[in-house]
């Protein structure tokens, strides 16, 4: 869901300098329902890379020029057939096969290693922030209410971990839950009745306002935090979010409380300089990345 997020934010800059788009997705109903609602157009494809002949048909039907890839590792024989069917490529954090021979690989989540591809753009200024985060930007001074937010579908049920951890805090505590979540049970009988549980927030922007910390994923949610001065404690639910959790702790609008299977249960006593992590934050995650994105797209066109 951290890439559907990523995406949602791309696209409003992409239309803001007159771009068609569209999305390929598959059969993921959460993901369908937000793309639905937003009224964004789509098509439901199955990512069969055996074939190479569903892409080309793809870019022949739409006209595609720029294909872009936000799913982590592609392989060769994808990047090879979009481009012999006409078509340049872009994608993401990409350590695959197919990175190499893509035209453009964005890395803003990559910090403990060089990507590969024919021109590689690393680093946080190429993060596509909500445009949203503006209108909420502002300075924490001291900890009065803490938000929870693991992620769209918090895999490993990490919520219900860091609940435990909470419990008996003085700040006022609001777990938000994604669209995926799939350990409702196990938060039901950890949260106590001062917990508020949220389902799918209509903006997480809005909701991360209301609040002076915020406990997040290693993935685009705590740069969004930090950019609308929210300091966050990162908890890395995959090991590839380790250094980004590392990253964000060295700009200072963060502490890293390490992967999910050994926190540090010592950042849960929330013993943290508020003001001085929030104006770090704000200082050193910025809100132009999307912009900066689509003009590197736009020069691949000549």
């Amino acid at each position: 869901m951290g890439h559907l997020f990523r995406s949602l934010s791309l696209v409003q800059a992409l239309k803001a300098r007159g771009h068609a788009f569209f999305y390929l997705l598959n059969e993921h109903p959460p993901a369908l329902e937000i793309l639905k609602q937003a009224g964004l157009p789509f098509e439901v494809i199955r990512f069969d890379s055996s074939s190479n002949s569903w892409e080309a048909a793809l870019i022949e039907r739409f006209g595609i020029q720029v294909w872009i890839n936000d799913r982590l590792d592609t392989d060769l024989g994808h990047v090879q057939a979009v481009r012999a069917a006409g078509a340049l490529v872009a994608t993401f954090d990409d350590r695959g096969s197919g990175a190499e021979a893509s035209d453009l690989n964005f890395g803003p989540l990559v910090f403990d290693e060089t990507l590969k591809g024919k021109r590689v753009l690393q680093g946080a200024d190429y993060l596509a922030l909500n445009p949203e985060i503006a209108k909420y930007k502002r300075q924490r001074r001291e900890l009065k209410s803490l938000l929870v937010t693991l992620g769209g579908t918090d895999t490993y049920g990490v919520s219900v971990k860091v609940v435990e951890f909470l419990k008996g805090s003085n700040p006022s505590i609001t777990v938000v839950i994604g669209p995926g979540f799939m350990h409702q049970a196990q938060l039901k009988l950890a949260v106590t009745p001062e917990i508020v549980v949220k389902s799918f927030v209509p903006s997480l922007m809005e909701e991360m306002a209301r609040h002076d910390l915020a406990i997040t994923g290693g993935g685009v949610t705590p740069f969004e935090a930090n950019a609308a001065g929210l300091p966050c404690i990162v908890i890395a639910n995959e090991w590839f979010e380790v250094p980004v959790g590392r990253a964000l702790e060295s700009l200072g609008g963060c502490k890293f409380a390490g992967y999910h299977e050994n926190l540090d249960s010592t950042m849960f006593q929330l013993d943290l300089p508020i003001a001085r992590m929030s104006r770090l934050a704000m200082e050193t995650v910025r809100l132009n990345g999307a912009d900066r994105v689509v003009k590197e797209l736009e020069g691949l066109l000549g």
